[in-house]
């Protein structure tokens, strides 16, 4: 298999990164990952409008991860003060499971404390997908409790369950001496 190499997002992206955001969480083909939101939300996770304005925000880049030129993950990080927010996160439904998400994990979280000198990740999961939060939990991160409701936008889903909450998982990053 070759091997995995990372790059920040540019504009010439946008159309592979919706398509496989959409792809990891929405729809018949999240089936094939364990990512799956498709039994909570109907609908679109992203479109290329957000990609567009996400990769041109300052302060916020998207981080793929590219094999045989082509884009297999890809994840946004965006500074908010002291910390990166994570979110986003997606890789190809039928690679999932294989180890890739703990290298992109460890390879943003190198990345955020590079570019911003942040000294936490955090980030906000669905407090139904007990799964994605005991993953992160092994990766370090911390739930913190703190919950919020889901946005109310048919932009980032059609909720197909009433009262959706997201929490937010934080890590403290070990900052280079």
């Amino acid at each position: 298999m070759s091997p995995l190499n990372f790059r920040l997002a540019n504009t010439l992206d946008i159309e592979h990164i919706a398509n496989l955001v959409n792809s990891a969480y929405r729809g018949d083909s999240s089936r094939v990952g364990w990512t799956t939101e498709a039994d909570l939300l109907d609908g679109q996770r992203t479109d290329t409008d957000e990609i567009s304005s996400l990769i041109e925000s300052v302060n916020s880049v998207i981080l793929l991860g590219v094999r045989d030129k082509e884009i297999i993950t890809s994840l946004h990080l965006q500074q908010e003060g002291r910390h990166a927010h994570l979110g986003m996160f997606a890789i190809q439904p039928g690679l999932q499971g294989a180890g890739i998400g703990k290298l992109c994990l460890q390879q943003a979280e190198n990345l955020v404390q590079q570019l911003w000198g942040v000294t936490t990740m955090q980030m906000a999961v669905i407090t139904l997908r007990l799964e994605l939060i005991a993953y992160y939990e092994r990766r370090g991160y911390r739930n913190t409790g703190l919950l919020q409701p889901f946005p109310t936008s048919p932009r980032f889903g059609i909720p197909r369950v009433a009262g959706l909450q997201l929490t937010l998982l934080e890590k403290s990053l070990n900052i280079p001496a």
